[in-house]
């Protein structure tokens, strides 16, 4: 399996045969809409509650897998439960999307998190895409109206399950709505939209990225100044390489080839600062100048996201550069997540594993597993590999048999 068409196959059938069929039967709420997804590896529901960040993410992935994968018409049916679910009871009375609700849909956590507004974004969307419903496009639009005013004043919303250090800006908030705005301003034929997520995407590769230190950084100051506190030395090597590829979709087609390089850059930074030499995979977090304390919670940790952002990410860089460090690394990534993540009997992946690559229970952020990271990031995956294949750009994937 070392050519793009042997490795399309096989991350498609792992999408399907494995991952999608996990979901299919345990997750889905065919009473009142959306997922169960507070649900452990074998399936057993932990809690009937509802996160609206897995609701509003879980909406991308099945409008994805019908518009991208195949036409599948139980995708579409539980990618319109979750719409429906989310339109009936996703957003408080200022238009803000709530955190959590019961499995009926009452809020139980209110508007905790201006996370949960970027991935409505993204799923409105995506689901617009798939269905054409413009219903979706208009919440999508009017959800962006009312989170654009509250970006304009950094510190003012709450960005859980991580609040944003006092007086400073988080990269998390513009890496993902730099995607969403720009997702949204393309489908909404809506230029003003487009540019404001470049502008956010800008802010990343200009002010959050600091070249002459190899890093991207999680927190800097709100007139984009640095810290040296345990703060302002965050790393996180999944977000970078996470944001990275974001911005390789923001600016495509822009011929601003100065960002599109700079992002293939932070992906091989973020690959070779956080990897671990001695156990393999990548760390949670790490302190950019390579000091103590390390300001992440759970910072030596082995979560499943960072390598499933990792192998589109590899992937869409050697479409750009065609350097062989990016195959490299994606056999890498790979042959260590693959062997390390799968759940065996179950189908998906375990999320958590400790340094050592041992499997742990404890919770990282919430308490969900997602439908989310690991399905697209093989989309992503699998859609760069037809590019390859549509221009002729062979790619020898050094992965062990």
């Amino acid at each position: 399996m070392n050519t793009q068409t042997d490795l399309h196959a096989f991350l498609k059938s792992h999408l399907l045969e494995n991952i999608m069929p996990f979901w299919m039967r345990h997750a889905v709420d065919h009473t009142n809409g959306g997922l169960f997804t507070c649900i452990s590896d074998d399936g057993t529901l932990q809690s009937r509650d509802k996160y609206l960040w897995s609701q509003t993410r879980a909406l991308w992935t099945f409008s994805a897998l019908y518009r991208r994968v195949g036409a599948s018409g139980e995708w579409l049916a539980v990618a319109d439960g979750l719409f429906d679910f989310l339109s009936a009871h996703g957003r408080d009375a200022q238009g803000h999307w709530v955190f959590a609700t019961d499995e009926f849909g009452v809020t139980t956590r209110g508007a905790e998190s201006i996370y949960t507004d970027a991935f409505a974004i993204l799923g409105l969307v995506e689901y617009f895409h798939a269905t054409g419903k413009q219903e979706a496009l208009d919440l999508a639009t009017e959800t962006y109206r009312n989170v654009s005013l509250r970006l304009e004043q950094p510190g003012s919303y709450p960005t859980a399950p991580y609040p944003t250090p006092d007086g400073m800006i988080a990269h998390g908030e513009a890496m993902i709505f730099s995607l969403a705005f720009c997702n949204l301003g393309r489908a909404a034929s809506d230029d003003g939209i487009l540019s404001h997520g470049r502008k956010l995407g800008g802010i990343v590769l200009d002010h959050f990225v600091r070249a002459d230190r190899c890093v991207i950084l999680e927190y800097i100051n709100c007139d984009f100044t640095t810290v040296e506190t345990p703060e302002g030395r965050a790393m996180v090597p999944g977000h970078g390489i996470e944001s990275a590829y974001f911005q390789l979709f923001n600016f495509a087609g822009t011929g601003q080839s100065d960002y599109l390089d700079r992002a293939c850059e932070v992906i091989r930074w973020c690959l070779e600062r956080g990897w671990d030499d001695e156990f393999g995979g990548l760390f949670l977090g790490i302190d950019a100048d390579g000091r103590e304390p390390v300001f992440w919670k759970n910072a030596d940790m082995k979560l499943w996201w960072p390598h499933t952002e990792a192998l589109p990410a590899c992937l869409m860089a050697y479409e750009h550069t065609g350097a062989n460090w990016c195959l490299e690394w994606y056999a890498r990534i790979h042959d260590w997540a693959f062997a390390h993540f799968p759940v065996r009997d179950h189908g998906e992946w375990t999320q958590r594993l400790d340094r050592q690559g041992r499997k742990m229970d404890t919770v990282v952020a919430l308490p969900v597993k997602d439908p989310f990271h690991l399905p697209r990031g093989l989309i992503f995956a699998m859609e760069s590999l037809e590019r390859m294949n549509d221009r002729q750009l062979s790619a020898k994937i050094p992965l062990n048999p």
